[in-house]
């Protein structure tokens, strides 16, 4: 099995706290922001249409949903996001 096919074997939860752990560890603020940049969308395509109108009216409304982005429809519609981030910095699946 290819590094490639073991990140598609994980889970949309397990992609995120890959991801989050290693934007964390490398600082990696860039990540952060694009996260928040792409939350609302993936927010408002889950149905959470509430969550996505308070995080595009407030920044601060990004950072309590940083933690949530790992779970549910929502995390499944990141997926691309945190599987492009993953590959583009070498993280292999554990």
């Amino acid at each position: 099995m290819t590094d490639d096919d073991r990140l598609e074997s994980l889970s949309s939860a397990a992609l995120h706290d890959l991801a989050l752990r290693h934007a964390r560890r490398h600082l990696d603020v860039a990540f952060f922001w694009h996260l928040m940049q792409n939350l609302p969308a993936a927010e408002a395509a889950a149905g959470q249409l509430d969550e996505a109108e308070a995080d595009v009216q407030r920044l601060s409304a990004h950072l309590d949903d940083i933690t949530d982005s790992g779970r549910g429809e929502v995390a499944d519609l990141l997926r691309p996001f945190y599987l492009d981030y993953l590959r583009r910095h070498g993280v292999h699946a554990p």
